[in-house]
C-alpha cells in the first residue's frame, strides 16, 4: 500500500502527534549525523511520531517523535560503549519493556532502511523484520496489535 493512503489510516484509525517542521527535521538530522529516508520523511511530516490501537499509555506499538530517537544501545543498554552495540543503530520504534525496533544507518538498500527488531535481552543481535518503513507500516497496521514478526504473538488489550 502506498505510504500516503498509510499515513492517511495512521490519521483515521490511531494516534498520531502533530508534524513535524521541515526545520525539525533538518535539526534531527543534524543532531543524528544521517538522513532519513523517502518513507520516514513523509511519515515525520505527516506526524512526528504515533501510536498504534491504544493511546500512549498503553500502546505496544509507539513510533517515536524525532526529539527521542537516539542510539539503540543508550535506549537498550543504558551505554555507549562499542560492546553494547554499534553506533549506527537507532531506535524506531517503541514496543515496551526495553524492546524496539530499530534501524542501521549503514544498511541502507534502495535509499530505505530496512528494520530489526531489537528485544532487550538479546540485543546487540538483532532480527530483520521489514525491508522499509512503509513495509513495516503497513504490517504494522494489519497486525491486530500484535508484534507481527513474532510467532504466536496475541492481541494486547
Amino acid at each position: 500500500m502506498p505510504m500516503d493512503q498509510l499515513l492517511a489510516e495512521v490519521s483515521r484509525l490511531h494516534f498520531p502527534n502533530p508534524p513535524a517542521t521541515p526545520a525539525q527535521l533538518a535539526a534531527f538530522e543534524a543532531r543524528v549525523g544521517w538522513k532519513l529516508d523517502e518513507d520516514l520523511r513523509a511519515f515525520y511530516l505527516h506526524c512526528d511520531g504515533c501510536t498504534l490501537f491504544e493511546p500512549r499509555a498503553n500502546a505496544l506499538y509507539r513510533v517515536l517523535p524525532l526529539a527521542e530517537i537516539r542510539r539503540a544501545r543508550l535506549a537498550i543498554r543504558a551505554r555507549d560503549e562499542d560492546r553494547d552495540g554499534a553506533p549506527s543503530v537507532f531506535t524506531l520504534v517503541d514496543m515496551q519493556d526495553s524492546d524496539y525496533v530499530v534501524l542501521d544507518v549503514t544498511q541502507r538498500e534502495s535509499d530505505r532502511y530496512p528494520l530489526f527488531d531489537a528485544f532487550h535481552e538479546t540485543f546487540p543481535e538483532t532480527e530483520r523484520i521489514a525491508s522499509s518503513f512503509e513495509e513495516f507500516l503497513e504490517k504494522a497496521l494489519r497486525s491486530g496489535n500484535r508484534a507481527f514478526w513474532l510467532s504466536g504473538s496475541t492481541p494486547l488489550g
